[in-house]
């Protein structure tokens, strides 16, 4: 209901979905379009409600609620003292996921934006711990003591679908040129942690995780590496997203040319 009511409000969030939701899928008709955008808005809605709710869950219901596809290629290299990166889009629930991997026994490290007021960024940075996470700040420092976690062995885990500074690294995405982060790829060619790609998806009772097999560091100069390497994460991305687009909760500008036209309005 809430979603539905979000959708009829319409407003610049709602617009934004549709125009992204029209990147993925152009072949659609305005019709379905707002069919879709109207499942994205629940989908998108849940993940406030289930968010909001998660430190308050028993242990034994977050695992209870996710089931997942490939955990081994996140699980072996951390049982191996290795560390792994995981790199995921906003789609589903990105802390459901990190609250099971933490209720697992995984020491999961993740970025927070340092959002404005300061009152609000100490609230995630809080709720999140709550959940058993080690949130950081996301600063000048912070790839620093990410590789330095990575080679005690423990859990990265990083939401790289939308680049949130000025050094993110132009890749292919659906029709367009999009811009993403390039830590992800640094930190598996800086420390040989391994990086795999992760997509959440709701399901009616709960949360999917689906793993791919960890990327391959290509041959070339070490910029050359990071930049196929974040290309091939955002390829994966694009398939994900593709197949599960009402959970791909991206209210905001993604392509470049989208950012262009912001500018000169």
């Amino acid at each position: 209901y809430a979603g539905l009511k979000a959708y009829a409000r319409g407003g610049k969030q709602i617009d934004r979905m549709r125009s992204n939701f029209a990147r993925v899928h152009p072949e659609l008709t305005d019709s379905e379009l707002d069919q879709l955008v109207k499942k994205g808005m629940r989908s998108y809605l849940r993940y406030w409600c289930d968010t909001f709710r998660l430190p308050s869950w028993k242990r034994e219901d977050i695992l209870a609620t996710v089931i997942t596809e490939n955990e081994h290629f996140l699980t072996d290299p951390i049982d191996n003292g290795r560390g792994c990166i995981v790199s995921l889009p906003h789609a589903g629930n990105w802390d459901h996921a990190g609250a099971y991997f933490c209720a697992e026994g995984f020491h999961l490290v993740t970025v927070v934006e340092h959002l404005k007021p300061e009152k609000l960024f100490q609230k995630f940075l809080e709720h999140r711990k709550r959940m058993g996470m080690e949130a950081l700040d996301l600063n000048s420092r912070v790839m620093a003591t990410l590789a330095q976690r990575l080679r005690e062995g423990k859990l990265v885990a990083l939401v790289a679908d939308r680049d949130l500074s000025q050094s993110g690294l132009e890749v292919k995405f659906f029709n367009g040129i999009a811009k993403m982060p390039a830590g992800p790829a640094a930190l598996a060619i800086q420390t040989g942690a391994p990086l795999i790609v992760a997509y959440t998806s709701y399901t009616r009772d709960g949360l999917k995780i689906e793993f791919s097999n960890a990327l391959e560091i290509p041959t070339g100069e070490r910029t050359e590496q990071i930049q196929k390497m974040t290309q091939k994460c955002a390829d994966i991305f694009a398939e994900k997203i593709r197949n599960s687009p009402t959970d791909w909760h991206m209210l905001q500008r993604v392509w470049i040319d989208d950012l262009a036209g912001s500018a000169q309005r």
